[in-house]
């Protein structure tokens, strides 16, 4: 594995041999002895990450700062500065430096600074690299996923959009039914046309024939005038009847006759009206169970499952969270005026972790709240739902265990276990963590790793 490249600037000799001590062996380290020479190596070589002093002779930290996120946007720069001038790192900062260690400082400080730095390096370059996804071959009209059961459910979306037929989506509560539907809808010659989604489930039982095929005037009390149903609305587009198997028996048998006749009639009239509409439709329910219950017609059922398309729960596409959580990152930090890029590693294994009873619908409440209270630069794990955060502590449940590989088991609660030791030890050595790499039996920088890698901070366990 390629070594993270660190460039040190500082005019003291003392602070160059320190970090030659504290870095040499876990990273390719360069120094410089004046801001000049650092900005002639940024320009002639890529860099993680920057740590400068920022008050130099000739040139500062701050012309270091420049020219590096001239030259390289994703390098981390890390400003040292004395005690009289943090005034000035802080505003180092606001210009695009990550942090800053104020001298004389910890050489187990200035060791987790620049870890840290490398990791939301990782991150960013991570989000970016999900975003080039969602923004690629892994969207079809926002639904994200690459995972091979989405990639299935594009092809199939991408052919029914090119088939003017009924369409029938099954899948659980949030799995993105009505996203589905519009993808086949904007996807099609009816584009131009309106869409017209229907929540079948929520229309009053008095009303649902009136609201689908309209009525006369004069055809039940209240109505004083001629009214147009949704399926004259949605005339020469789509339609989306969501949760079907909520209709009525006696509407069931109405809408057969529309999608075979290609014709309504409103309430109260004895007129047909000609509709070009294409219908698709959805339900969380098995309407075949439906069929056999009693409740949903059978010739119904067959008139509506001409193009079957089934859209997987998020448990059984884990490896699209990611993906998803960094789309409604994006989302919602823009609309919410939020500087955040990413989510720290800790936070990331709880989403992954959770089984996601609300799919899809569930995730993106759960990052925007996540947005709405963070206070970092990234996500991090107490930002997230109790429910989500649970995933990451404790056992494990049983149920969630049953649909995993074995080694994805394992490697799970091995990382639980681990994190639980690291945290267990630091506090116990208040955050000291060449006494805590003594204890557990390891080089310091090894710790450091593992630390960094589960999202420990030992600055959590120092005494106030």
């Amino acid at each position: 594995m390629e070594r993270a490249r660190i460039l040190v600037v500082d005019d003291k000799e003392n602070i160059l041999k320190l970090f030659a001590r504290i870095l040499g062996d876990g990273y390719e380290l360069t120094t410089a002895a004046d801001g000049g020479r650092a900005i002639s190596l940024v320009a002639a070589q890529p860099f993680d990450v920057v740590v400068t002093d920022l008050k130099m002779p000739g040139a500062d930290g701050f012309e270091v700062l420049r020219a590096v996120k001239a030259r390289a946007p994703g390098t981390e720069v890390i400003m040292m500065t004395a005690y009289a001038t943090v005034a000035d790192a802080v505003e180092a900062m606001k210009q695009g430096a990550y942090d800053y260690l104020q001298k004389p400082f910890d050489p187990d400080d200035a060791s987790l600074v620049v870890a840290r730095a490398l990791e939301r390096k990782r991150l960013k370059e991570q989000a970016a690299t999900l975003r080039r996804e969602v923004e690629g071959v892994y969207s079809f009209h926002n639904l994200v996923g690459k995972s091979a059961r989405m990639r299935d459910v594009y092809t199939l979306l991408e052919q029914a959009s090119k088939l003017d037929i009924t369409v029938l989506l099954n899948g659980e509560t949030g799995t993105g039914k009505e996203l589905a539907a519009r993808a086949v809808h904007y996807h099609s010659a009816r584009k131009e046309r309106r869409f017209v989604p229907v929540n079948c489930g929520a229309l009053p039982a008095e009303l649902v024939e009136s609201e689908l095929f309209g009525h006369a005037r004069g055809s039940f009390t209240g109505a004083t005038g001629m009214k147009r149903g949704l399926f004259e609305e949605a005339e020469g587009g789509t339609i989306f009847l969501d949760e079907i198997g909520e209709l009525p028996l006696p509407v069931q048998v109405k809408l057969n006759r529309v999608l075979q006749e290609r014709e309504i009639r409103r309430v109260g009239d004895t007129s047909p009206v000609k509709v070009n509409v294409r219908v698709i439709a959805a339900t969380h329910r098995e309407l075949k169970a439906e069929v056999q219950a009693g409740t949903f017609r059978e010739d119904l059922y067959y008139r509506l499952h001409v193009f079957p398309v089934v859209l997987p729960p998020l448990r059984d596409r884990r490896e699209d969270i990611p993906l998803l959580a960094s789309h409604f990152l994006e989302k919602h930090a823009r609309v919410l005026g939020r500087p955040l890029a990413t989510f720290d590693a800790e936070a990331l294994r709880a989403l992954t972790g959770y089984p996601w009873p609300g799919n899809v619908r569930e995730l993106e409440n759960a990052v925007e709240r996540a947005v709405a209270v963070a206070q970092g630069h990234d996500i991090q794990l107490r930002d997230l739902p109790a429910d989500v955060k649970g995933s990451q502590e404790g056992s494990i449940p049983a149920e969630q265990l049953a649909r995993m590989p074995y080694r994805e088991a394992i490697d799970l609660a091995r990382d639980r276990v681990t994190r639980d030791y690291l945290v267990a030890l630091l506090r116990e050595l208040e955050g000291n963590v060449t006494r805590a790499a003594e204890r557990a039996g390891m080089a310091r920088e090894s710790l450091h790793r593992l630390l960094k890698r589960y999202g420990v901070r030992s600055d959590d366990f120092k005494p106030r």
